[in-house]
């Protein structure tokens, strides 16, 4: 079987708008969690969110183009765009052909959606765009993708709520490690900062009502946490397998050693409180890779803040683990840029790539008060320099799905 090398990254979250910047920003251990300002939050129990201010689309897209985009089309086209240049691919043109995309979002254009529903509901069906499916559909971010770099092999998207991005990062392992495919774009993209899903998500209780702090509000592993803070954003990379990158003299990052899906089979919302089937999956990711949990340096976790959520990983890390448990760096990039949901995997794993690069993990500002089940273990306040070799990397959605991914510096 093939060996799958990383060898571009790209990003735009609220933090960063590349990847310069994200390694800034992580080192630096900048919020970007603030008042909403994208809609009147003025009837809304939470009013906070991680923004991407200031992103304007039209560096990326012509302006007729960029109009008939949504939000989340938009920020994919931005992160590809980076993760192609940093590649080194991008004037070549023979390597296109059979370059698989695969770009997952947990709910796509649902802020298009949401505009011509009122539309309709105001001014009647026939002044509804003609452009709400192609802006709406979840698949649309790997088909603007493939469209703009006209890559031609295979082309889809993974839809798994928040663990979208590591499933479309799995597939585009297996398409390269079968042969299928040389050379895949791939990770996940989603904007859903809009009146509907904020109101949604707060009714179930899933998001922090922390309005008076924003910056205060992501909380991961935290005694007072109290729900997740939505975000915004893309991480996109380009894979290839190690023959094809050593051929044209790529640098790489490192490469994907391992990985794991399971399903809880437990609830449509709230996580196994045991971990069991996270568990599953990141022991599957392990043994993969043949990487004893003794090797991992750091576990980037899908810990989104929720009171739940992490301690339940918590648990898969400690039923793995065993002894080990307390050795590796623990840390949620939540707590600096919010939950992007279908893109938080991607970003967040390209967030690992950079420390992993720059010998550094991000602290968790937040971690004032320690959950009584993770005072032991490794979870830095401050941003921590030390040399990272293996990674392991969780993401967990509704409806019981689980994926983790080892990733090991080259």
């Amino acid at each position: 079987m093939k060996k799958v090398v990383i060898t571009g990254i790209g990003t735009v979250n609220s933090i960063a708008k590349n990847c310069e910047e994200f390694v800034k920003g992580l080192k630096d251990m900048k919020i970007g969690i603030d008042k909403i300002t994208q809609f009147d939050t003025t009837d809304h129990k939470v009013k906070i969110a991680a923004e991407i201010k200031d992103f304007d689309p039209q560096k990326y897209l012509d302006k007729k183009t960029a109009k008939r985009y949504d939000r989340f089309l938009q920020l994919a086209i931005a992160a590809s765009d980076e993760a192609i240049k940093d590649s080194g691919l991008e004037n070549d043109g023979e390597w296109k052909e059979n370059a698989a995309v695969i770009i997952g979002s947990g709910i796509g254009g649902f802020k298009t959606l949401y505009h011509e529903f009122h539309v309709m509901e105001k001014k009647g069906p026939k002044f509804v765009s003609p452009f709400l499916i192609p802006m709406m559909i979840a698949d649309m971010a790997s088909g603007v993708v493939s469209i703009k770099h006209q890559l031609k092999g295979p082309n889809f998207t993974t839809v798994s709520a928040c663990a979208s991005a590591v499933h479309s990062i799995i597939s585009s392992v297996m398409l390269i490690k079968s042969g299928e495919v040389d050379v895949a774009i791939t990770g996940g993209s989603e904007a859903v900062i809009d009146p509907m899903p904020i109101a949604a998500f707060a009714n179930m209780t899933a998001l922090s009502q922390r309005n008076d702090e924003p910056q205060k509000a992501s909380r991961p592993f935290d005694k007072e946490r109290d729900g997740f803070v939505m975000g915004e954003g893309a991480g996109v990379l380009v894979l290839e397998s190690e023959e094809h990158a050593k051929a044209r003299g790529a640098k790489i990052y490192g490469y994907i050693a391992g990985y794991g899906m399971t399903g809880d089979a437990y609830h449509i919302s709230q996580t196994d409180p045991e971990g069991t089937g996270a568990a599953r999956a990141i022991k599957n990711a392990l043994d993969m890779a043949k990487i004893d949990p003794s090797e991992v340096d750091l576990i980037n976790c899908h810990a989104t803040s929720t009171p739940v959520g992490d301690k339940s990983e918590v648990r898969a890390i400690r039923n793995v683990f065993g002894k080990n448990a307390t050795n590796p760096i623990m840390q949620s990039t939540k707590t600096l840029i919010g939950h992007s949901l279908g893109a938080a995997g991607a970003v967040e794993l390209i967030a690992s790539i950079l420390e992993s690069q720059n010998e550094f993990a991000h602290g968790m500002p937040n971690l004032d008060n320690p959950d009584e089940e993770m005072k032991d273990l490794n979870i830095p306040k401050e941003t921590k320099n030390q040399r990272i070799d293996v990674v392991l990397k969780n993401s967990f959605g509704f409806g019981g799905h689980n994926a983790s991914l080892i990733f090991v510096r080259d």
